[in-house]
């Protein structure tokens, strides 16, 4: 029975680490699946905090709707997902794109996903932390004094 029981978390954990590669590189042009993630699921990353698997799902959705408004291109690049810890994900990612402005700024940040699965196979909580803070990804936008008008 032990074994039985360990070999369904272990395909629950190989599902999580599949679905995860198959969303997160498309996460900016369409919706993620969200069959992996607890119902009280709790994020944070440098600008946001929040819990339930409803905001988390708005927040999916506020980054495509953005992706479109703000970018001309725009890449989530998922480097690795490792498995650490029986209840432990890791991804580390980089994201990258071109602003639509007519100077084309560039956008690009590194962070990882540090998710935590709780007893049912689910996450339960999502941490991002980024390689750089919020302002000075934002200083990305904006076009240098040295370059000129396009």
């Amino acid at each position: 029975m032990t074994d039985s029981i360990s070999a369904q978390k272990t395909d629950r954990i190989a599902h999580i680490i599949a679905t995860l590669w198959q969303d997160l590189p498309t996460l900016f042009e369409r919706d993620i699946s969200y069959d992996i993630y607890s119902q009280d699921i709790f994020f944070k990353d440098p600008v946001n905090t929040f819990k339930w698997k409803f905001n988390y799902r708005i927040i999916f959705w506020t980054l495509r709707f953005h992706a479109r408004l703000f970018f001309t291109e725009i890449h989530f690049d998922v480097h690795d997902i490792t498995h650490p810890e029986f209840d432990r994900i890791f991804v580390t990612w980089t994201v990258r794109g071109t602003l639509r402005v007519p100077w084309r700024s560039k956008i690009l940040f590194s962070g990882n996903s540090d998710y935590k699965l709780n007893e049912n196979q689910q996450i339960y909580r999502h941490i991002d932390s980024w390689d750089r803070s919020p302002q000075e990804i934002l200083r990305q936008f904006v076009r240098p004094a040295s370059q000129p008008p396009a």
